[in-house]
């Protein structure tokens, strides 16, 4: 029997003004960051989520992707049709931005290792971006769909990116080729993410099916499961690899035993005092077992995860 863990609602966070659409931080440090259709980039800790958030950035457009650098104290917004831009958290001051195709930003990767920034756009454009000044290298397309999410192998050099043409390509991320193509999924791929040991890619989307892939035998299809009642907006592992989290168009968050994919807790409005509409994101910071999450509702919350 796995481990079934208890949570409790610790905090409602509000301040936003339209519907929370990203999450960022880095597991073990304090702040996390969200942003969402009112242009409104906040700060907020994961130690006292009682306190109001910071006020990091106002951009004009909706932010639908975050991600944090932290050896360099950035961060960084895809915007709704204007490209990046690179705020240096010390100063509060945009430090970079840099011009796409003016589509949406669906998600963004960040690889240590080779110094690249990846970015998915909504027209089908996978924008590769050199990370000392997020200058364009090169941009490559893809697909005639959206691109939506995006995860990295660092081991394996491959970058996993699903879109709304239902599939799923690996490229390598040296030459860029597409090695793999994933077939599976019914609908739109939302979301992407390697277990933490490397050995399965996690894919979901609007069929609301989990389903899980064999790196090592070449992404073969391991299990599938019908997760949630309608489109999975993300899915990430914690910190300690134990667990697996998806939310849900379905105003829900689930939790998952990450070895076994045995479904361990639902956690919504009835029985946990949930969100009320779209769970868009979620995020592990890594400390004192707690989870983030944000919706349509214009709110976050912060869980506590606890033995039962």
């Amino acid at each position: 029997m796995s481990f079934r863990p208890q949570v409790q609602k610790l905090a409602a966070l509000t301040g936003h003004r339209d519907c929370v659409y990203a999450l960022a931080g880095t597991a073990g440090q304090d702040t996390f960051y969200s942003a969402g259709a009112d242009g409104l980039v906040a700060a907020w800790s994961v130690t006292t989520p009682e306190q109001d958030g910071e006020l990091v950035a106002k951009v004009e457009n909706s932010v639908y992707a975050l991600r944090h650098l932290p050896d360099r104290n950035l961060l960084v917004l895809g915007h709704n049709f204007q490209g990046i831009q690179v705020i240096d958290l010390a100063e509060k001051k945009l430090a970079y931005a840099t011009a796409l195709p003016p589509a949406a930003i669906f998600d963004l990767a960040y690889s240590e290792a080779r110094q690249r920034l990846y970015v998915a756009l909504g027209d089908g454009t996978l924008a590769v971006l050199r990370a000392p000044d997020f200058k364009v290298e090169t941009l490559v397309r893809l697909s005639g769909k959206s691109l939506r999410c995006l995860a990295l192998h660092e081991e394996r050099n491959e970058l996993a990116v699903g879109g709304s043409d239902w599939q799923v390509r690996i490229l390598d991320t040296n030459s860029l080729q597409v090695k793999y193509v994933i077939e599976g999924a019914t609908n739109s791929v939302f979301t992407a993410g390697y277990s933490p040991d490397g050995r399965y890619l996690l894919t979901a989307g609007r069929d609301a099916h989990l389903r899980i892939w064999e790196v090592a035998a070449g992404y073969r299809e391991h299990r599938t499961l019908v997760a949630h009642m309608f489109t999975i907006n993300h899915l990430t592992f914690s910190p300690d690899g134990a667990l697996l989290a998806t939310c849900s168009m379905d105003k829900s968050i689930k939790l998952w035993d990450a070895r076994s994919w045995e479904l361990l807790r639902v956690v919504d409005r009835a029985r946990h005092a949930g969100h009320g509409t779209s769970v868009n994101k979620l995020f592990w910071p890594g400390r004192q077992n707690r989870l983030v999450s944000c919706s349509d509702d214009r709110s976050l919350a912060v869980w506590q995860l606890g033995a039962e």
